[in-house]
């Protein structure tokens, strides 16, 4: 389990959903290797790469809910390439998958920057918060 404020975690998220008018339902957040997620990925999508999240959406109406699998391998390995801190990548990652369950698509370059763009204002949010 990585070391996070998981209250004020929490109440990001609520956060963020509000935002986006969701409530928070039951959110699991999976964190594993990568050869984990490698796994899972196969299995469910058929996709035969490493990738840092996989967002399984459980969400019904205005509730978000979902299974967050995180590949804690891939967050290190993609905060030492971006030269960032650990804890900010993972932050990124984190709310990338309440983005996800929340309506927000990433499958295009428009929708990718578009995403990337949401991550940031959420990312500011959370500062915010913590500060």
């Amino acid at each position: 389990m990585p070391d996070i404020n998981q209250a004020v975690i929490n109440r990001w998220i609520k956060v963020i959903a509000a935002h986006w008018g969701r409530k928070v339902g039951n959110i699991t957040y999976i964190f594993c290797s990568d050869a984990r997620i490698l796994e899972v990925n196969k299995q469910y999508l058929q996709h035969d790469y490493f990738t840092d999240i996989i967002t399984f959406d459980y969400s019904s109406g205005s509730v978000i809910a979902g299974d967050i699998f995180i590949s804690l391998d891939t967050v290190a390995d993609n905060a030492r390439q971006l030269g960032i801190i650990y804890t900010d990548e993972l932050n990124r990652v984190l709310i990338h998958g309440i983005l996800h369950l929340c309506g927000q698509d990433d499958k295009t370059p428009e929708t990718q920057a578009d995403m990337t763009a949401k991550e940031n204002a959420a990312l500011e949010i959370l500062q915010n918060e913590i500060n």
